[in-house]
C-alpha cells in the first residue's frame, strides 16, 4: 500500500470515527420507540439547501425529499461489493413496505461524479428497482449534502490516474416528509428488521 494510499484510508477512517462520535451524542429515542437496527434523533435535522442531478439530468434539491420518508445511501457504481448488496438489500426493504402501505423513496447518492454520468447511473440504479432515484453533482454541492447527512467519503487513488476508488459510509440515512434527518441505520443491514424498524418509525412519527 502506497503511502497516499495508507493516508487517505487513515483521514476517512478517523472522519468516521468523529462523525460516529458526534452523531451518537445527539442520538436517542423519540417517543420511546425503540429500534433493533438504528437509531433515531432526538430532534430531527435541518438538511443545508443543495441543488444535485438526478439521472434524467432534473435537478435534485431539499424540495424532493418533502412530502415522503426517504432512505438515502452514498456509494459509486464500481463499487464492488457493499453497493450492490445494500441496493439488492434495499429492493427487498421497498417490497415489504410498499406491501405494508409504507413506501419510501430510495436515493443513491453517488460521491463519484467523475464516473457516474446520467447515463452510467441510471442504468446501475435502475437494474435493481426502476423506482430508486440516482443522484450527482459538483463536488461542493456533494460535500455540502454529505456534511448535513454526517456521511464521510473520499478518493483512495490506484495504480492508474483511473483506477481510483471511493472509500464511503455505509450507513442508511432515513429522511422524514419534512425534510430532516430522522434516523441513521449502521450495517449489517438485515432487511426484516430494517422493515420492522421502519414501520414503528412512520407510525410513531405519522
Amino acid at each position: 500500500m502506497s503511502p497516499a494510499k495508507a493516508i487517505t484510508i487513515g483521514m476517512v477512517a478517523a472522519l468516521a470515527a468523529l462523525g460516529g462520535l458526534v452523531a451518537a451524542s445527539l442520538m436517542s429515542g423519540t417517543k420511546n420507540i425503540e429500534l433493533e437496527t438504528g437509531t433515531l434523533l432526538k430532534t430531527p435535522r435541518t438538511i443545508e439547501a443543495f441543488a444535485l442531478k438526478d439521472s434524467s439530468g432534473a435537478v435534485f434539491d431539499n424540495a424532493r425529499l418533502a412530502g415522503h420518508w426517504s432512505m438515502v445511501f452514498a456509494g459509486f457504481t464500481y463499487c464492488p461489493d457493499v453497493c450492490p448488496s445494500t441496493l439488492q438489500m434495499l429492493k427487498g426493504l421497498t417490497t415489504r413496505l410498499d406491501a405494508a402501505n409504507t413506501p419510501v423513496q430510495v436515493v443513491f447518492l453517488s460521491v463519484d461524479p467523475q464516473r457516474d454520468t446520467p447515463a452510467v447511473l441510471e442504468r446501475y440504479v435502475h437494474y435493481f428497482s426502476p423506482e430508486f432515484v440516482g443522484v450527482t453533482g459538483s463536488d461542493d454541492e456533494l460535500e455540502k449534502l454529505a456534511r448535513s447527512l454526517s456521511l464521510v467519503y473520499a478518493k483512495v487513488p490506484g495504480e492508474t490516474p483511473e483506477s481510483y476508488t471511493m472509500d464511503h459510509s455505509a450507513a442508511l440515512v432515513l429522511i422524514n416528509p419534512q425534510g430532516q434527518v430522522t434516523a441513521y441505520f449502521l450495517p449489517p443491514h438485515r432487511v426484516d428488521q430494517l422493515a420492522a424498524d421502519m414501520q414503528r418509525v412512520v407510525r410513531g412519527q405519522g
